[in-house]
């Protein structure tokens, strides 16, 4: 009866494994994407409307005190910016772009109403 019992729950616990990794995988998945797009201080771009050339001295004071960044894409989408790891926060890969053009390649997930990009390659666009 032991060995039964034993065996039932190997074999649960097998079964199981698939659907649990499935389901977690499914938190930080999303869209291999490649694009471009403005990088803006969130709080401004969306409050003001302040944003270009004449915004990064502001942007860029904004984002060094902790303001998020983000990038408003081509497709005139705001991306915040996510990671994979817990309390790795992105605007320092953001900050040398403030308020210039930028082509980004990684993945872009929707969520609740957010767009979120995992940033894999950043670089200013030409």
């Amino acid at each position: 009866m032991l060995k039964r019992i034993i065996l039932s729950t190997a074999v649960l616990a097998f079964c199981s494994l698939p659907l649990a990794a499935q389901e977690m995988g499914g938190m930080h998945m999303g869209k291999d994407v490649s694009m471009t797009g403005q990088v803006v201080d969130l709080s401004c771009f969306t409050t003001t409307g302040a944003s270009g050339p004449s915004h990064k001295a502001c942007a860029t004071a904004c984002a060094k005190s902790g303001m998020p960044l983000a990038i408003l894409g081509d497709d005139g989408k705001l991306y915040m910016m996510a990671s994979p790891k817990p309390a790795d926060p992105q605007n320092s890969r953001l900050l040398p772009f403030v308020e210039q053009k930028v082509k980004v390649t990684g993945s872009v997930l929707e969520s609740h109403g957010v767009n979120m990009v995992t940033i894999k390659t950043i670089a200013a666009a030409t």
